[in-house]
C-alpha cells in the first residue's frame, strides 16, 4: 500500500468527520495515537476534550447550549492495563467492559453497529493499542452500513503486528462533506508518523479544517516502559 502524506490527507478534506491515527514514531520508541472530532452543527461544535483518569471524555463547552447528548458525549479514550482503546463513540465502554471479561476486540465490537443517525448512519471507528514485554501491536475496526442501507452492517477489522517505525494508519468516518455524509471506504490509509508529540500534534491541529475542527487528542506511549505523554487541543476555550 502506498504511504500517504497525512498533512495532505487532512488539508485536502474539509470534513473527514472523526478520525483515528495509530502508529509508531520515527525513532521507534513510541506508540502513537491521535483522535480528532469535527462538527457542522452547533451541538457538535459545542464540545471540548477533558482528561478523565488515564483517558479522556467529551463534554459540552457551554452546558446551557447542549441540545442532545446522545452520540456526542462519550469517552473516546480509555486504558485497560497495557491496552489503550480509542474510538469515536460509546463503544469505547463496550470494548473496555468485554475485554475486561476476556473477550477480544473483535468479539466486543460484534455487539455493536454503526450509529443510528439516519440518513448518515455514521460508521463506528475503533482502535486498540497493545504494549507487552517491549513489543507493540495495534488493530483498527470500522462498522458501517451497507452503502446507506441500515438493514445490513459491514464489519471490518485490521490488525498490525510489530508496526514499522515512522508508519501508522489513519481511518475516519466520512470520505468528505455531503448530504448524506458519505461513509469511509476501503482499509485504513497508511501514513507517515513524524516528529515528537508537540510537532506531530501541532501539524494535525493546523491541517484540520479551521471551520469544522472541534478537538484533538494526541498520545505518545513509550514502548519500553508504558509511560505516556498526552496533549489536548480544543477550539473552544
Amino acid at each position: 500500500m502506498e504511504k500517504r502524506n497525512l498533512e495532505e490527507e487532512l488539508a485536502g478534506n474539509s470534513y473527514p468527520g472523526r478520525g483515528i491515527v495509530i502508529g509508531k514514531s520515527a525513532d521507534g520508541k513510541y506508540a502513537v495515537t491521535a483522535y480528532f472530532i469535527m462538527g457542522r452543527s452547533s451541538n457538535s461544535r459545542n464540545r471540548v476534550f477533558v482528561e478523565d483518569g488515564e483517558g479522556i471524555r467529551t463534554q459540552a463547552f457551554d452546558p446551557s447550549k447542549l441540545e442532545d447528548p446522545s452520540l456526542i458525549i462519550y469517552a473516546p479514550v480509555r486504558v485497560l492495563g497495557n491496552k489503550t482503546i480509542v474510538t469515536n463513540g460509546d463503544q469505547t465502554d463496550t470494548i473496555y467492559e468485554l475485554m475486561d471479561r476476556q473477550q477480544t476486540f473483535e468479539q466486543a465490537l460484534r455487539t455493536r453497529e454503526f450509529e443510528p443517525d439516519a440518513p448518515n448512519y455514521t460508521p463506528r471507528i475503533s482502535g486498540i493499542m497493545h504494549l507487552e514485554n517491549g513489543g507493540y501491536n495495534y488493530a483498527m475496526s470500522i462498522l458501517k452500513s451497507a452503502d446507506g442501507d441500515p438493514d445490513s452492517c459491514h464489519r471490518f477489522t485490521f490488525a498490525y503486528q510489530n508496526p514499522k517505525a515512522g508508519e501508522g494508519h489513519f481511518i475516519h468516518t466520512y470520505m468528505g462533506d455531503g448530504n448524506p455524509l458519505p461513509s469511509f471506504e476501503g482499509e485504513p490509509k497508511k501514513v507517515g508518523i513524524e516528529g515528537d508529540i508537540d510537532s506531530f500534534g501541532q501539524m494535525l491541529w493546523e491541517k484540520l479544517n479551521e471551520e469544522n475542527k472541534v478537538s484533538l487528542f494526541v498520545r505518545y506511549i513509550e514502548i519500553a516502559t508504558g509511560k505516556y505523554e498526552s496533549r489536548i487541543y480544543n477550539k473552544n476555550k
